[in-house]
């Protein structure tokens, strides 16, 4: 399974399939859920607590770190499709409507021009 060959419909059919098979559906309410977001995350953060943004890009290059990081993010991401399963979310379509008003808040900036000297 790799990005390119995977559809975020298939992560969350999965993501709901193993949550089911568990019978964790009662406890995956949509507070649940985002407060373990912010957990997870908040693991994820901690695997760069403590360093400057030199040493972060050394760690994210180099196992156990490397590892930790992706073990993290996952988390991060699986309670994110689980969250977007528990509320019925499509999330490429709530993407594309977020970038769509992300680019007419932050609209690019045209290159200033050069000043002769």
């Amino acid at each position: 399974m790799n990005d390119q060959q995977t559809r975020v419909a298939d992560l969350k059919a999965a993501i709901a399939a193993f949550t089911r098979a568990r019978g964790w559906e009662p406890f995956f309410s949509p507070k649940n859920l985002a407060m373990s977001i912010a957990i997870e995350a908040a693991e994820l953060m901690e695997v760069f607590q403590w360093v400057d943004n030199a040493e972060a890009r050394t760690l994210a290059g180099a196992n156990p770190h490397r590892d930790r990081m992706a073990d993290e993010l996952a988390d991060v991401m699986i309670y994110c499709l689980t969250l977007a399963n528990a509320l019925d979310l499509d999330v490429s379509t709530s993407i594309a409507r977020k970038m769509e008003a992300n680019g007419r808040k932050y609209p690019v900036e045209p290159p200033s021009p050069m000043t002769e000297q």
